[in-house]
């Protein structure tokens, strides 16, 4: 068996945390994925390598196939997270279709990420979306019966255009959407180069009466379309700061303009999940030069952080 398989990285627009009620959301695919590649070998194991995006290996193991069922080779009874997640992946799709894999055969499988680990781009989605194509099963299934949540990262990570994604019913609607702002050379994307546990902000937004939820999220859904029809800057910062409210008050957050940036002059919505990884940001090198004067140095503009790229597979 051999092959090779590719996913994008994602990036929530609009619709975090209300995705999960239905919610018409707005994903973007990121130019930087990651790749997972299977080459036979003839020892009838399979030896798993994760590259960076720099090509340096972070994390390696081996596993057998015995009795139908995955086990870590050479008697591993300690394996380390990635190890755990690795296998709790691999046996859920092995459920799902017993017939990809069989004791007979050994595999050299490689996966290479694009972007660095803490940037948030989906190293998980790409992950659970490349074995979902090499095992040739649902990928939305696969999610749900390992990591959990909505989806829109699995959708994004098999499409090269933004996309809308919208939960029904325990089902996915996703649609291609025309989303392409004339004013994209006033966008840009800032690394916020931490991460914030969100289960106290998660907690308050469970905690919200059902109506107040269903009210936040058809609010929601009708942003989504504004922003994707939205045609100057002017109006897209207003989208940003009615949405950034509409959110911080549902899951009794903070702004993180009002936080951490209150006197920057653009606009500034966070992405996913609040408190970490990468934000929204309108303007051009002045308020670029803004963020690395505080000292921010990963700085990307929207053309560098979506524009389409055809894999090489």
């Amino acid at each position: 068996m051999t092959g090779k398989f590719y996913s994008h990285g994602k990036l929530l627009i609009t619709g975090e945390y209300v995705v999960l009620d239905g919610a018409m959301a707005l994903a973007i695919p990121s130019r930087f994925g990651q790749s997972l590649e299977i080459e036979a070998n003839h020892d009838n194991k399979i030896h798993w390598t994760a590259l960076d995006h720099k090509g340096n290996e972070w994390f390696k193991t081996s596993l057998i196939l015995k009795g139908g069922e995955l086990i870590f080779a050479e008697g591993n009874t300690h394996p380390t997270e990635p190890e755990s997640r690795l296998l709790q992946v691999l046996t859920e799709a092995l459920k799902l279709n017993s017939e990809v894999l069989n004791s007979q055969s050994g595999l050299n499988v490689t996966t290479k990420l694009e972007f660095p680990q803490n940037w948030g781009l989906g190293s998980s989605s790409t992950f659970i979306n490349n074995v979902a194509q090499w095992f040739r099963i649902d990928p939305y299934e696969l999610l749900k019966n390992t990591f959990g949540g909505s989806g829109y990262d699995i959708a994004a990570a098999q499409n090269e255009e933004p996309i809308t994604f919208q939960l029904t019913k325990e089902k996915q609607s996703v649609l291609i959407s025309n989303f392409d702002p004339s004013f994209k050379d006033q966008l840009f994307f800032v690394h916020l180069n931490r991460k914030q546990n969100s289960r106290a902000s998660i907690a308050h937004y469970k905690a919200q009466s059902t109506a107040r939820v269903n009210d936040t999220v058809a609010r929601i859904s009708a942003l989504t379309d504004s922003f994707i029809s939205c045609n100057n800057i002017e109006e897209f910062a207003l989208l940003i700061e009615i949405h950034e409210t509409l959110i911080s008050k549902l899951i009794n957050t903070p702004k993180v303009k009002s936080t951490q940036f209150p006197d920057f002059p653009g606009a500034i919505k966070s992405l996913g999940g609040w408190g970490g990884d990468f934000i929204l940001a309108t303007g051009g090198q002045d308020e670029m030069d803004y963020f690395r004067e505080k000292g921010y140095t990963t700085i990307v503009s929207y053309e560098e952080m979506v524009k389409n790229k055809t894999p090489q597979v």
